[in-house]
């Protein structure tokens, strides 16, 4: 008796999946202030953005009229492999708390990559693959983009070479491991291998990295190889809406639950996870439509939304990149080597920054990674998931959250992304445990070091 061959995707949820992605922009009350040309100092276009990206990425990046965006067949096929992902009722965590609260978390952590960072990655290879292009260079802080790229690369038979940020190439050897295994060239930043890390390191030559220095040096190698260009894992625009798949998959199970968020809570470096698991609710905000109460939350270390300035500034510390205007630190604020890397960005998404300056996003909060970590050890502990140390930034408020409805006696729906697993992060879960973790926050004066780079910009605001 023969068995009709059944395709994988056919034993997932398929029509879950989303077969577009979602365009915040084209929604908003007020857009955005236009992307600067370095240089000219112009708004860019996409033609000034082609010898650093793709094309059809490009033209993403600009589009402020498309609602919705069709995700290319080939794209969602990869999708299928690991998608729709688990929408959890943290049934054993709110017994924990004792809380009236309902939990839910979107987990992004059920891939080889161990977070969300796949989901772009797939869309931006796909695109430089249709183009014709035959390598791609980025950076890395953790390494959650890294190896998404990576994988994503080796599914397109593409080159990859990565900056990693140094503290995290130094504190997280196993993500350079699976890189390598998926293809990919991965180097030290700063590095003596581009002008800018040489440079860098001359003048710091202590220093623990950045992503700001990261960028310079992917975007260097980049636009002086042929064949080649720069992928970018958060910040963009082109990246929340590829992110929105988060957001859309959300949405639809709470749906069928008849469940509607009250608190949509994210972990906050670039912008990219919050952005796409609030996407479709903020919809509902910008339409007048119920919506839930958004929350961002960011790393006392590195708290650009809250201690930062709402200023245009270079997207990279070696300044070559376009000037978005975002809440930033400044692109030469080094931030302390804590053990949320995916969070060490000194700016935050254009689209996610005027969302927070015109009170769409409602709250940004600053946390310390040892209140983090209690954070995380409590979700591990009554959940069964290790989580990666970004997302539980998130997880600490949403514990906050509800415990003031255990005070309260309210009964409100919680929505966190828990955006990656933290199977890579154990020397920082170790110190944690060996109570030798330490919280460095910067002074006013660290502060003020990193707004002095922040450029003057004569007759612009």
């Amino acid at each position: 008796m023969s068995r009709k061959k059944t395709p994988y995707k056919t034993y997932l949820a398929e029509e879950e999946v989303p077969r577009a992605w979602y365009n915040v922009r084209a929604d908003m009350k007020t857009d955005h202030a236009p992307i600067l040309h370095p240089g000219t100092l112009e708004p860019v276009t996409v033609a000034d953005m082609q010898p650093i990206f793709c094309t059809e990425l490009a033209k993403q990046e600009l589009n402020v009229t498309d609602r919705f965006i069709e995700i290319p067949e080939q794209v969602r096929d990869f999708y299928l492999m690991y998608r729709p992902a688990p929408l959890v009722r943290a049934y054993y965590l709110e017994k924990l708390l004792d809380t009236p609260a309902r939990i839910y978390y979107k987990y992004e952590g059920n891939n080889t990559s161990g977070s969300h960072k796949l989901n772009s990655a797939i869309a931006q290879a796909y695109y430089a693959k249709d183009q014709g292009l035959t390598g791609l260079t980025t950076e890395t802080g953790a390494g959650q983009w890294g190896t998404a790229m990576s994988m994503a690369c080796a599914y397109f038979d593409l080159d990859l070479k990565v900056y990693m940020v140094k503290v995290s190439f130094e504190q997280k050897p196993y993500r350079k491991t699976v890189m390598q295994t998926y293809g990919a060239e991965i180097i030290a930043s700063p590095s003596d291998t581009t002008e800018v890390g040489r440079r860098l390191r001359e003048q710091f030559p202590d220093s623990n990295g950045s992503l700001g220095t990261a960028i310079s040096e992917a975007v260097e190698v980049a636009v002086s190889t042929e064949g080649c260009r720069y992928v970018l894992g958060s910040v963009l625009n082109q990246v929340l809406i590829h992110q929105s798949v988060i957001g859309l998959e959300a949405k639809a199970a709470l749906e069928k639950l008849d469940e509607y968020p009250d608190i949509v809570i994210g972990c906050a470096g670039g912008g990219s996870n919050l952005g796409g698991l609030m996407a479709p609710f903020m919809a509902d905000r910008l339409a007048g439509r119920q919506a839930p109460r958004f929350i961002a939350v960011e790393p006392a270390s590195c708290p650009s939304l809250t201690r930062g300035r709402f200023a245009y500034d270079f997207c990279d510390t070696g300044q070559v990149t376009p000037l978005a205007k975002m809440y930033t630190l400044g692109n030469g604020f080094i931030p302390s080597a804590n053990h949320a890397g995916g969070l060490r960005y000194h700016g935050m998404s254009p689209i996610l920054s005027q969302l927070y300056h015109d009170g769409f996003l409602d709250e940004a909060r600053s946390v310390e990674q040892s209140a983090v970590f209690e954070a995380a050890v409590r979700f591990a502990r009554s959940e069964g998931t290790l989580p990666a140390p970004e997302s539980a930034h998130a997880i600490r408020v949403a514990i906050d959250e509800a415990l003031k409805c255990k005070e309260s006696g309210e009964e409100k729906v919680i929505l966190f992304g828990c955006t990656g697993n933290g199977y890579f992060d154990l020397m920082a879960y170790q110190q944690y445990n060996d109570g030798t973790m330490v919280d460095a926050i910067p002074t006013d004066t660290d502060l003020e070091r990193g707004f002095k780079t922040i450029p003057s910009l004569a007759g612009i605001s």
